[in-house]
C-alpha cells in the first residue's frame, strides 16, 4: 500500500488524545480500530481503580497494544486520586527526605497501582530543577533546586515505576525550573548559557536516560542558547540535535499538552502538531478542554496534509509511529511478565459482572478511597517542624481553629483536588473548626487580619498557606495575624521559603498524605513505624 493510502492510520498512531467520561466513547473505540496509538486519561476519567481497569479493558478490546497514559505525579498533581488527594507525598517531599530507595519504593508502589488498572505510560516524574522559587507552575512538583539531588530522585522514580511495567516519562525537557512564566499561558524563556544549562537543567535528564526512561516529555520553552526562534517542542536543534544525538535518547518523545498557549498561540493546534513531529516528536498529547473527536480529526488531517505537501517527511512520520509501537510493545510485554495485565483484566471482569454493560459506578454506589501505606510513611518523614520561644508546645492542648489561605488555582494541578489540614485535624480532634479564604475575600480589606482572627478566641490557631512568598496578600495577612497571635502554628504546604509563626510546619506539598501527617503532629497522634519496604521488585 502506498504511503498516501496509509496516511490516516499513520497520523492517528502518533496522537494521544483525551476524552470525557469514565467509559470509552464510541469515537475513541472507532479510532482505536483505525490506528489510534494511545489515549491520555485525566481526573475526569477516574472514579476508582476498578472503574479504570474496566475502561482500559474496553480500550484494549479494540486495540490490545494501545498506550494508556495518565498525568499522575503522585503529589499535588494527581489524576488517579484526584477525588481525595494523593496518598503519596509528591516530589518535593521526597527530595526533602532525600532517600533514593524510598523514592524508588513510592514509585514502584504507584506503578503497581497504575499497572493493575491497565495504565501503561505515566507522564512522570517531573525532572525539572526548580531553581527559581517564584516558579508558578513547577514548585513542589520538582524534587528540589539542586541538580544532583533532582537527578538522584528522577532516576530512582523511573526505576521504581518501570519495574512495575509502567513506562516513565521525564519532563519537561530541557527544563522548566528557572522561569516565572507558566507555559499553559505563555512562552517561558530560559535565559541561561549552554554551560549553565548543561550544569543544571540537563543533569536530571541525563540521569533519566541512564536509568532507562522509556519516554521524555517536551516543554513549551524558549531556550535561546540552543534555539532563539522556536520553543523546545518545535525545535529540531533541541529535540533531534540535543536530546537524540548528543544525549543519546532513543525512546519516545511526547509533547506536553499541544493545546497549551506556549505553542498554540503562535502556531495553532495544527501548526504546532506538524512542527513538533517534524522537529523529532513521536507522540502528540492532547489534553485540556480539547477532549473531542473534532480536535482529533483536525490534527490527523493536518498531519496527512503536511506529509502530502512535503512539510513533514514521510520517513519522520514512519519513525515516530515505529517508536510509538515499540513503547506499546514494551509495556504489554512487561506488564504480562509482571502479572499486572492479568490483574487488570480480572478487575475489569469483576466490574463488568457487577455492573453489567455500564462499565462504571452505579448511581449512588460507594467509590472506594485509595490509599498507599508506603506513601503515608514517606509523607511523615518529609514533614519538618521549626519552633520559636513564642511557639506553643506540640501537640496542642485544646481544640484548634484552622484558617486556610487558598491562592489562585494552578491549571496544572487543577481545582478539583482537595487539600489542607482542617479536615484531617477535625477527624483527629473532633470539634476542630476550619475556614478558608481566597484573595478576593481579604485583599481589599484595610485589616485582613480581623476576619482571620474572628472565631479563634484563645484556642490554638493553625494558619495553612501554600507558597506564601509568592502571594503578597497572604504575606500581609499573615503578618497582621501573627502580630496579634505570635503563638499561631503556620503550616506551609508549598515551598518553605518564609518561616513564620510560633511553630512552623513545612510539609513540602499539599497532598492528602502530607496534610494528614501535619495534622498528626499537631494532634499528637502516635503513629507506629511502618514495615520496611523492599527495594527490589
Amino acid at each position: 500500500m502506498s504511503i498516501h493510502g496509509e496516511l490516516p492510520e499513520l497520523a492517528a498512531a502518533v496522537l494521544q488524545p483525551g476524552f470525557a467520561g469514565t467509559t470509552a466513547p464510541d469515537w475513541v473505540r472507532r479510532w482505536l480500530g483505525a490506528g489510534l496509538g494511545g489515549v491520555a486519561l485525566f481526573a475526569r476519567n477516574v472514579e476508582s481503580p476498578t472503574q479504570v481497569a474496566a475502561l482500559t479493558a474496553q480500550l484494549r478490546s479494540e486495540y490490545p497494544d494501545v498506550i494508556v497514559a495518565i498525568d499522575e505525579e503522585a503529589g499535588d498533581v494527581t489524576r488517579f486520586e484526584s477525588r481525595h488527594g494523593s496518598s503519596r507525598p509528591g516530589n518535593l517531599a521526597l527530595g526533602a527526605v532525600d532517600d533514593a530507595e524510598l523514592t524508588e519504593a513510592v514509585a514502584r508502589d504507584l506503578g503497581r497501582e497504575l499497572a493493575d488498572a491497565g495504565i501503561t505510560l505515566d507522564y512522570a516524574p517531573d525532572a525539572d530543577v526548580n531553581s527559581n522559587p517564584n516558579n508558578p507552575v513547577i514548585g513542589v512538583r520538582a524534587f528540589g533546586a539542586e541538580p544532583r539531588l533532582v537527578a538522584r530522585h528522577t532516576s530512582a522514580f523511573i526505576r521504581g515505576l518501570q519495574s512495575a511495567g509502567v513506562a516513565g516519562c521525564a519532563k519537561h525537557f530541557p527544563g522548566h525550573g528557572d522561569t516565572a512564566v507558566d507555559s499553559h499561558h505563555d512562552v517561558p524563556v530560559i535565559a541561561r548559557s549552554e554551560a549553565e544549562l548543561a550544569a543544571c537543567e540537563l543533569v536530571p535528564f541525563r540521569a533519566a536516560i541512564a536509568a532507562g526512561a522509556q519516554a521524555v516529555m517536551t516543554g513549551h520553552l524558549l531556550v535561546p542558547a540552543w534555539d532563539p526562534e522556536l520553543p523546545a517542542t518545535l525545535s529540531p536543534r533541541i529535540l533531534t540535535g540535543l536530546l537524540r544525538e548528543e544525549l543519546g535518547f532513543d525512546g519516545l518523545i511526547v509533547t506536553d499538552g499541544i493545546e497549551m498557549q506556549g505553542v498554540r498561540r503562535r502556531y495553532g493546534l495544527e501548526g504546532a502538531t506538524v512542527r513538533a513531529l517534524a522537529a523529532g516528536v513521536d507522540a502528540i498529547c492532547v489534553g485540556g478542554d480539547h477532549a473531542d473527536e473534532q480536535t482529533a480529526v483536525r490534527l490527523r488531517d493536518a498531519i496527512v496534509a503536511a506529509v502530502r505537501s512535503g512539510e513533514l517527511p514521510e520517513e519522520r512520520l514512519r519513525d515516530a509511529v515505529a517508536r510509538v509501537r515499540r513503547l506499546a510493545a514494551w509495556t504489554t510485554r512487561t506488564q504480562v511478565a509482571t502479572g499486572a495485565r492479568a490483574i487488570a483484566d480480572a478487575a475489569a471482569s469483576a466490574q463488568v459482572a457487577v455492573l453489567g454493560s455500564t462499565l462504571g459506578f452505579a448511581p449512588g454506589a460507594e467509590v472506594p478511597e485509595l490509599g498507599s501505606t508506603v506513601g503515608y510513611a514517606a509523607a511523615r518523614r518529609a514533614v519538618r517542624v521549626t519552633s520559636t520561644d513564642a511557639g506553643p508546645a506540640l501537640p496542642v492542648s485544646g481544640i484548634p481553629h484552622v484558617v486556610e489561605f487558598a491562592p489562585p488555582r494552578n491549571i496544572a494541578i487543577g481545582s478539583e483536588t482537595p487539600w489542607g489540614v482542617g479536615d484531617p485535624l477535625a477527624e483527629l480532634l473532633p470539634g476542630t473548626t476550619a475556614v478558608r479564604f481566597e484573595a478576593g475575600d481579604l485583599e481589599p480589606l484595610a485589616d485582613p487580619a480581623v476576619p482571620v482572627l474572628a472565631g479563634s478566641g484563645d484556642r490554638p490557631l493553625v494558619l495553612v498557606v501554600r507558597d506564601v512568598h509568592r502571594h503578597p496578600w497572604i504575606e500581609r495577612t499573615l503578618a497582621g495575624v501573627l502580630a496579634v497571635r505570635p503563638d499561631a502554628i503556620v503550616v506551609e504546604m508549598g515551598i518553605p521559603v518564609t518561616v513564620a509563626g510560633g511553630v512552623h510546619i513545612a510539609t513540602h506539598g499539599a497532598t492528602r498524605a502530607l496534610g494528614r501527617a501535619a495534622a498528626e503532629i499537631i494532634a499528637g497522634v502516635d503513629v507506629p513505624e511502618p514495615a520496611p519496604q523492599p527495594v527490589a521488585a
